[in-house]
């Protein structure tokens, strides 16, 4: 019985594909993702303060009803579907917690092409104006 659970357990930790990154490990990955240099702090920020470096981040309900999701907590009120098929303006479901962060990340960079870091609250109240992160090591 025991060796059940162990395996059950073991499936579930295997299984997952959410990831937390260090913030140099996010630095890197957001460099393979084709986030400018000159952005970068404001993006680590950003991500610090929306998911805490979590791809699995899920927000509580915004006061519409509407929930963020992933790394950099993307609204499904306005750009991921809640259902199995991909839609609304960044055309993906809302399962972007996966340690695979290609479409978040292009989706972030499409609401940021479109409202700079102001569309997060996140980015409002604990970056713009403040020190950013210090990424210098990475």
């Amino acid at each position: 019985m025991k060796w059940l659970l162990v395996i059950f357990v073991a499936a579930i930790v295997l299984h997952s594909e959410a990831k937390n990154f260090t913030r140099c490990g996010l630095v890197q990955e957001l460099r393979r993702q084709g986030f400018p240099k000159d952005k970068m702090r404001d993006w680590v920020c950003l991500v610090e303060n929306e998911s805490s470096r979590r791809t699995d981040a899920v927000g509580k309900p915004n006061r519409d009803g509407s929930r963020d999701y992933g790394l950099f907590q993307i609204n499904d009120r306005y750009w991921c579907s809640n259902t199995n098929t991909p839609g609304k303006d960044c055309n993906v479901t809302c399962e972007l917690l996966s340690d695979n962060i290609t479409k978040a990340a292009t989706c972030a960079k499409k609401i940021y092409q479109r409202h700079g870091f102001s569309a997060w609250y996140g980015w409002q109240n604990h970056c713009r104006g403040k020190p950013l992160p210090d990424i210098s090591s990475c």
